[in-house]
């Protein structure tokens, strides 16, 4: 039982980050006028938009779900130790923080002088969303580059947690102006999603659970 949960876990982790590109794809391609530099990711979902429901409900929540499904197989493999575990509830907090994203849309454009509960509710869960899932990888390289035979997928999970938080950093410098933040943010959301991706695929199969995982 616990190998197949393990195993549903590996795939959360694998699924999520093709659900992820293929509904920002998919609703930008729906949005004419659209554009994927300067528009936030969050504004194919925002209130009253048509693609509102499917970017909230085929992107946003499935995929936080996702990650904490993932979350949860890692939190069960690596029980006990004390940095492992930590890594993977900062990984389920992103899921969380998705989920809560897609459960709250922001007003029209993200932004205005009306800033409602809703978008501000938006704001702080996709914010510590990002945050976390900057914070899980960062931290899973640590715990890999202890691992002398995994010393090279620790350090592209940090490397890819310092371009996440870079990226991240310059689509905030660029809020006011607009000039290029949905190219920053999706670098920086391509970035760590690429990284669930190569990490989930690179964890041990399913019938070694019962073996340890975390030997």
């Amino acid at each position: 039982m616990k190998a197949t949960l393990y195993k549903l876990g590996i795939m959360c982790g694998v699924c999520a980050p093709f659900l992820w590109a293929s509904a920002i794809t998919l609703c930008g391609s729906l949005r004419p006028g659209y554009s994927h530099v300067t528009q936030y990711i969050s504004e194919l979902g925002e209130r009253g938009s048509s693609t509102e429901l499917l970017m909230r409900y085929a992107g946003f929540v499935p995929t936080g779900a996702m990650h904490v499904l993932f979350a949860g197989s890692l939190y069960s493999a690596f029980k006990g130790r004390r940095l492992a575990s930590a890594a993977a509830l900062l990984l389920a907090l992103n899921g969380v923080g998705r989920i809560a994203a897609g459960l709250f849309p922001c007003e029209a454009g993200c932004g205005g002088p009306r800033v409602l509960l809703s978008q501000k509710l938006h704001t702080l869960a996709a914010g510590v969303g990002f945050f976390a899932l900057i914070g899980a990888s960062i931290v899973w390289g640590i715990i890999l580059r202890r691992r002398g035979e995994r010393r090279g997928l620790g350090a592209y999970s940090i490397a890819s947690g310092l371009a996440g938080l870079v990226f991240l950093l310059l689509m905030s410098s660029g809020d006011e102006s607009r000039a290029g933040t949905g190219l920053y943010e999706r670098l920086s959301s391509g970035v760590l999603s690429l990284w669930v991706l190569v990490f989930a695929a690179s964890l041990p199969r399913p019938d070694s659970y019962d073996r340890g995982v975390a030997a």
